[in-house]
Formats: structure tokens, C-alpha cells, sequence
């Protein structure tokens, strides 16, 4: 490849952030991105969006939303930004649509978990919130806690019993709004059976 395709590819990339769709650089003959992309410099995040890994530093969570920016942050990865938990996820775990189109969601990196979601309920709880100063769609504390309870025999228990411990302590929390939140999931035998005790 010739040395200004290159530069010019990686200020393309550079400009937006390490990460560049198809038609960002739709000037530039295809066949130089195959050869980054054997070269390990370029990865494909998915079809006609790729990522320059050689030296830029790219944040997964920012990644994770220009792929996916209609996702929530749920499940683990919101108790893990709550500090419910002490386990960092392998994976992130986000809540979408249930009628997204699932070939949305066949990308290589950042490793997602998604968790699907009657679009009536999506924005339950919904809050925005900071990862490394990137801006971020997050359940609330609440919606997070009814979510795990939810789904409480898919998790481990013990991460369970910590987040509803951690909840319990949190000067924060807000039961009443949990309550309510129970009433629209259809849960509230769940909280009154785990947290009803703390009432």
C-alpha cells in the first residue's frame, strides 16, 4: 500500500474517533482496508464498520455505543457501575428493543450481552451516566435492582444477595420508586419475598 493511502486512511480514522463506517472513506479503493485488516492494524466491528486498532486507544463502552447507541447499560454492568458488585464483567450486559433487528447486535468487539425488552418497558429507569468521561444510557439504581430480581435464577446468587445488600446500605435508594418500578415488571412478590424484610 502506498505510504499516503495509509496516512490518509488513518486520519480518516483518526478524525472519527478510531472508528470509521464505509462510507467515511468510499474514495479510497476497498482493497486497502482488506490489507490493514491482514495486517491486524484494522479490525471490522461489523459489516462497513471497522475499528484501527494500531495505536489508538479506543474505550469499549465508546465503541459500544457508536455501534449501538439505542442500548441501556443493565444487568451486571449497571450493578458494576453502582459499585453492587465487586466482579467486573467479561462481558457488557445492555438491555434493547426485543423487535431490534438481531444482526444488529452480531458484532466481534466489545463483547455484548444483550437482554431484550417490551419497548414499553425500555426506558423504565432509564438515566444517563459517565464511564471514563463518555456519556452513557443506563438503568437507574431501582429498574437495575428489579431487573436482577427478574431474573434472579439466570444469575448467581451470590451476586444477587450482594447487590440487594449493597442496595439496602445505599443513602440513596429510593424504595418507594422501587415499588412502583416492581408494579410495572410485575415483580413486586419478588421484592416483597428478597428485600421485604428491609421495608
Amino acid at each position: 500500500m502506498e505510504n499516503s493511502h495509509f496516512e490518509e486512511l488513518k486520519r480518516i480514522f483518526k478524525n472519527n474517533n478510531g472508528i470509521a463506517e464505509r462510507n467515511d472513506f468510499a474514495d479510497i479503493h476497498y482493497r486497502h482496508i482488506n490489507k490493514l485488516m491482514k495486517q491486524g492494524t484494522v479490525i471490522r466491528l461489523k459489516r462497513g464498520l471497522y475499528q484501527w486498532v494500531d495505536g489508538m486507544e479506543n474505550d469499549e463502552v465508546e465503541v459500544l455505543f457508536k455501534l449501538l447507541p439505542e442500548s441501556i447499560l443493565s444487568m451486571e454492568s449497571a450493578l458494576h457501575y453502582y459499585e453492587y458488585t465487586d466482579r467486573t464483567p467479561d462481558h457488557w450486559t445492555i438491555s434493547v428493543n426485543r423487535n431490534i433487528n438481531k444482526n444488529k447486535l452480531k458484532i466481534v468487539y466489545p463483547p455484548i450481552k444483550p437482554y431484550y425488552v417490551d419497548p414499553n418497558l425500555l426506558e423504565l429507569g432509564l438515566t444517563l451516566g459517565k464511564i471514563n468521561e463518555i456519556p452513557v444510557r443506563i438503568y437507574n439504581k431501582e429498574r437495575t435492582i428489579c431487573d436482577i430480581l427478574k431474573y434472579v435464577n439466570k444469575m448467581d446468587r451470590e451476586i444477587v444477595n450482594k447487590a440487594i445488600q449493597a442496595y439496602i446500605k445505599d443513602p440513596q435508594k429510593n424504595i418507594p420508586l422501587l415499588l412502583d418500578y416492581g408494579k410495572n415488571l410485575k415483580i413486586s412478590k419478588k421484592i416483597q419475598m428478597w428485600l421485604g424484610v428491609w421495608f
